[in-house]
């Protein structure tokens, strides 16, 4: 019987001390994966006032916060010279992300068309 309660009382010394990644988020947060080529200079997400910088080719920026996000957004890259837009007709019907860590992971097709993958981390 003593044994039981050993084993007991290890496993819940193990569980308390096992911690999320996400368990001290208070937000929406998102980051941004480079799946093209390209070196992404800058990338403007929705009306953020802070944007992504200097994301290198399969590289990923820090996350930022949102007050509100979803699982697509107006999204600006730019490349140099270039600058490659994904323009939402709106948002009706969608539903805002719940309180957590995302990746809008971007590729740039052959027609210069930006493509979003969303996911959750």
């Amino acid at each position: 019987m003593k044994h039981i309660y050993v084993f007991f009382l290890a496993l819940a010394t193990i569980t308390l001390g096992c911690t999320d990644v996400d368990d001290e988020v208070i937000a929406v947060n998102i980051r941004i994966q480079n799946a093209s080529s390209l070196i992404f200079d800058e990338v403007q997400v929705g009306d953020q006032a802070e944007v992504y910088m200097e994301i290198d080719p399969d590289g990923f920026s820090e996350y930022q916060e949102y007050e509100t996000a979803y699982q697509y957004a107006y999204i600006q890259i730019t490349s140099g010279e270039e600058v490659y837009v994904l323009q939402p007709i709106d948002f009706v019907g969608e539903t805002p992300l719940p309180i957590g860590l995302y990746t809008y992971v971007l590729n740039i097709d052959e027609q210069g068309q930006v493509l979003l993958e969303f996911r959750i981390d």
